[in-house]
């Protein structure tokens, strides 16, 4: 059996802002915008282009999810980039002005700083020990 996670939904506020955000702050690459009519489209941004797992950046349609925006899990962490290079990625995110929350610190599993995505989502910037 072959299975993976294709896709995991994000509450925006604007498609278009969130979609700038991910690939001009984080270095996303933009793999889907595809107008499905009466204001919605089918929005998908990933790590690289080749990535198995994507965002699929929904836009709030009603004051219930404009209400999750930014707190989907509570305020804990609930997503994890890892990278290949901690240091070059955390050096270029904090260049585009990602906002990290505590300096980069060494775990048994490997090097990682927490930050907050323009919506305040929590995430780890994470390279795993070999």
């Amino acid at each position: 059996m072959n299975r993976s996670i294709g896709s995991i939904t994000l509450v925006v506020d604007d498609y278009d802002r969130a979609i700038d955000y991910y690939t001009r702050a984080l270095g996303f690459a933009l793999l889907e915008d595809i107008d499905l009519g009466g204001g919605k489209r089918w929005v998908r941004v990933a790590p690289a282009a080749g990535a198995q797992t994507a965002l699929l950046l929904a836009q709030a349609a009603d004051e219930n999810q404009r209400a999750r925006i930014g707190d989907q899990t509570g305020g804990r962490v609930g997503f994890f980039l890892h990278t290949d290079d901690f240091h070059r990625d955390h050096a270029a995110m904090r260049a585009q002005g990602v906002r990290f929350l505590e300096s980069p610190r060494v775990e048994t599993y490997g090097t990682v700083a927490v930050f907050e995505d323009l919506y305040g989502n929590r995430w780890d910037l994470l390279e795993l020990k070999a």
